[in-house]
């Protein structure tokens, strides 16, 4: 097993979900970090430094595009890297989650939990994209 050292942080309401990606993520290596929804998350954000947080949309309490709308990247992690993994693919849902600060916008329903693990590992290499 590589030993890697990068924080990620899930933001996925359906807990059976939220424990397979923590247990994907935690066998390839990763520091995983994890909230229920968009207000745990800007919570655990404000506390943490994740250099990638992979968000899901539709939440209790704040959902994903209000996660991004409130959480500010240039005050807080400027290299932080944001993958919405959404089952919504609806045009708007996509752009909003771009003009508010996605990197990547991947439906859960095409990325097996290889694909899903290659996702994060490929991010994580790759610059963050000047917006």
């Amino acid at each position: 097993m590589v030993k890697r050292t990068s924080t990620i942080l899930i933001v996925e309401d359906e807990r059976t979900l939220n424990d397979a990606y923590q247990f994907i993520l935690r066998q390839a290596g990763y520091n995983v970090l994890s909230a229920m929804n968009g207000k745990e998350a800007l919570k655990i954000v404000e506390e943490g430094d994740p250099a990638l947080i992979l968000l899901d949309l539709r939440m209790p309490y704040m959902d994903g595009v209000h996660f991004l709308q409130s959480y500010d990247p240039k005050h807080l992690h400027p290299t932080v890297k944001i993958i919405v993994f959404s089952n919504y693919d609806m045009q708007k849902e996509i752009e909003q989650a771009y003009k508010y600060g996605a990197d990547r916008y991947i439906l859960k329903a095409w990325a097996s939990p290889k694909e899903l693990l290659k996702i994060v590992q490929d991010a994580l290499r790759e610059p963050k994209a000047a917006k």
